[in-house]
């Protein structure tokens, strides 16, 4: 059905009106682009989307008819009726609601970067481009006169991307995007050209898969005291807390599920070291441009087995590509660790996986606001199911 959008819009705070519904191109909740063009369109003044209010049909962060909150930076022209719309439960705070969700905390997060780039030498040459804005970052385009650098800011519950990408950087500095300058929950990016690798080449998938095993049989020696830890005993830990009181499943999904978590023991038998994981290292996290590819969006990296990286290159992949991930995966491992049995433990952990996306799912609903839980309130039981169904 696509995405119809509405928005409630305030300057300063104050309550101007809704505007729409209308139609936007991109399905996803998240994606701002589209959505702050047509407001500007009809207001003919810089807009920021800042949240999303509430949702009425669509599925999966996608589609249905959605209502955000956005901040217009001036009074529009015209007349606007600000409507039935309850202004005090509007700008009501809420201590999981995320510093890009509200003006002030958008003003001082771009009054930042403004700054960094200008002490870099890259000082900002126009509007900040607002391209995502959920509970689980706010992306933003700026242009410099050096080219494009992105702005990314992340929840309390998102690792430190800056310190994980300095870390890969160590190993293959190719592998990464460069850190401009970096903050408490943010960081300016070099722009990477070319496109998500959802489809990418069997040459291009080798190659990542390669040069990212590479880059973690290096990084395996210790684990960095700012990462988190998802070694078997705090993750199987972590399971059986989330079986004991996620709600929807029944005593008998219950009970099978913590039956899989015996199976952790016979992955770490598999011989794999612990290592930094990426925790999301799907195609659509790599970025191609003809050359090797390279590898963003590290908010999810732990220390644990990196089997679980290799599971969701495979599982993402199209199908008819998902025997070279696997064997690239594998082939890279075999050089990297001998004595491990890689193929073993994708086999092993292909139920486990899952059940640690249930605990960082389950993670997410617990540190964002209620509003935004519309995007993560299916995901734990979901992939609870996923794990007993593999």
């Amino acid at each position: 059905m696509g995405r119809i959008v509405s928005a409630v819009v305030t300057v300063d705070g104050a309550l101007l009106g809704t505007v729409g519904p209308f139609a936007v191109e991109a399905p996803w909740w998240s994606e701002a682009a589209s959505v702050v063009g047509r407001l500007e369109d009809a207001l003919g003044v810089a807009v920021f989307v800042l949240r999303l209010l509430r949702v009425e049909g669509g599925d999966g962060g996608r589609d249905g008819h959605v209502t955000y909150h956005a901040e217009a930076l001036e009074r529009p022209a015209g007349t606007w009726a600000p409507g039935a719309v309850d202004h005090a439960a509007l700008v009501a705070p809420h201590a999981l609601r995320s510093p890009w969700a509200r003006i002030d905390g958008l003003r001082e997060l771009l009054g930042w970067a403004s700054g960094a780039l200008a002490a870099a030498g890259r000082p900002v040459t126009g509007a900040p481009e607002q391209r995502r804005t959920w509970n689980l970052a706010g992306l933003f385009r700026l242009p410099t006169a050096y080219g494009p650098v992105w702005l990314k800011a992340t929840p309390g519950f998102a690792t430190d991307e800056a310190a994980v990408i300095t870390a890969f950087a160590q190993a293959d500095p190719g592998l990464v995007p460069a850190v401009v300058a970096a903050g408490e929950r943010r960081v300016l990016l070099d722009h990477l050209p070319g496109e998500d690798c959802w489809d990418a080449a069997p040459g291009a998938i080798t190659s990542v898969i390669g040069r990212f095993v590479a880059a973690q049989a290096e990084l395996a020696s210790r684990r960095p005291p700012w990462l988190p830890d998802r070694r078997t005993p705090v993750i199987t830990g972590k399971v059986l807390r989330l079986l004991d009181h996620v709600e929807g499943l029944t005593a008998g999904e219950r009970a099978a599920a913590r039956d899989l978590v015996g199976r952790w023991p016979e992955l770490d038998r598999c011989g794999l070291p612990d290592t930094v994981v990426h925790g999301d290292f799907h195609p659509g996290n790599w970025r191609c441009d003809g050359g090797p590819p390279a590898v963003v969006d590290f908010a999810d990296a732990h220390y644990g087995n990196p089997v679980l990286d290799g599971l969701r290159a495979y599982d993402y992949l199209p199908e008819a590509k998902r025997p070279v991930a696997a064997r690239a995966w594998v082939d890279a491992w075999e050089a990297r660790w001998p004595g491990a049995d890689p193929a073993r433990a994708l086999d092993v952990a292909a139920p486990l996986a899952h059940l640690a996306y249930a605990v960082r799912y389950q993670e997410f609903l617990d540190g964002i606001e209620p509003a935004e839980r519309v995007y993560h309130h299916d995901d734990p039981i979901g992939v609870i199911r996923a794990a007993l169904t593999l």
